[in-house]
């Protein structure tokens, strides 16, 4: 069994992206091999300093994780900011990173364009915490999307480093894991990019959304002025609703909207009520899990302290390796 690490950052409610990009492939991991999932509240601030309502928006993100299905007595499931080891393991990443490396990450320069006023030293680090947040485990396999491969090869090269430079083999060198074989990237409505509150609300189906909203983000989703010629390739905002119907639909109602756009009998109206009918279909039971364990508080704040009981035996015995890997002693 391999170690797996993750997270998701509690800026907001969780979308329909990072359900089949992430959760998705939780529920399956957590069965199978020792599992590390938590809630990214540090990284949250390298966009959002001055959040509103942190600590509501951990629980409220904790209470969609369990009610998506993850099962706290199968995986280890914790707050970031529950463990101070893992910026121990951040800082002595960051003495053997090097500024040129950092400032070349792309998703560093994606961030920086669309906030110039707060290019942030977290921001700049985003990797080396990264790291940390999977090496603090060892963690040997991270379910990652395309945006965060990178990130990941950088992670390997932080292990890498470490090892060669203290003449030893204690950190991993971890890989991207997907049970279908390739990183999923669920797009959003918008017709451009990936779904993600950060592009708008209208640009994501949220695993809370009721059903009328639900219909009303499909019913606007961009699309073109159809196809002018038989077997035209789908436009790029078109082709991302045949993405977002793959994933809800049945494979025989993909078809019938590919034939259609192929012999340019496409209507986009008709496609997107069935997008948003089999979108509810989908998303309904989920959305009634969500909110039957978020007014249960008392069961959210067990499984607070029971993810941080058990994270921090795992923490605490790396740092206390890596401590004396590097020379420090406790005198």
């Amino acid at each position: 069994m391999s170690i797996v690490v993750s997270g998701i950052r509690p800026t907001g409610r969780l979308h329909l992206g990072n359900y089949f990009g992430a959760i998705r492939n939780f529920l399956r991991l957590q069965n199978e091999h020792t599992c590390y999932f938590f809630i990214a509240d540090y990284h949250s601030l390298t966009t959002h300093p001055t959040p509103h309502d942190l600590a509501g928006n951990v629980l409220n993100v904790l209470a969609e994780f369990i009610g998506c299905g993850l099962d706290p007595d199968k995986a280890t499931i914790y707050i970031q900011s529950d463990l101070p080891e893992t910026l121990e393991l951040y800082l002595f990443f960051n003495m053997n990173a090097y500024l040129g490396e950092l400032m070349r990450v792309t998703t560093f320069k994606e961030k920086a364009r669309k906030q110039p006023h707060n290019v942030n030293a977290g921001l700049l680090t985003y990797p080396t915490l990264m790291a940390a947040d999977i090496l603090i485990h060892k963690g040997e396999k991270v379910p990652v999307g395309k945006d965060q491969e990178q990130h990941l090869e950088m992670t390997r090269n932080f292990a890498q480093r470490f090892n060669r430079m203290y003449g030893v083999e204690y950190f991993p060198e971890p890989v991207a894991f997907n049970f279908e074989g390739e990183l999923v990237k669920v797009p959003g409505l918008d017709g451009s990019g990936k779904m993600g509150k950060s592009e708008g609300e209208h640009n994501a189906i949220f695993l809370t959304d009721d059903d009328k909203t639900i219909e009303k983000k499909i019913m606007r989703a961009v699309t073109d002025a159809g196809p002018t010629q038989m077997n035209q390739p789908p436009s790029p905002p078109v082709a991302n609703l045949f993405a977002l119907m793959a994933i809800v639909s049945a494979p025989e109602t993909v078809e019938y909207f590919k034939e259609q756009h192929a012999t340019c009998k496409i209507r986009y109206g008709e496609m997107k009520k069935q997008l948003a009918k089999d979108m509810i279909t989908f998303i309904t039971p989920i959305r009634e899990n969500i909110f039957s364990v978020q007014n249960n508080r008392d069961f959210l704040i067990k499984i607070v302290r029971q993810g941080r009981e058990k994270a921090k035996a795992s923490a605490q015995k790396t740092i206390k390796e890596v401590r004396e890997i590097i020379g420090f002693k406790t005198w």
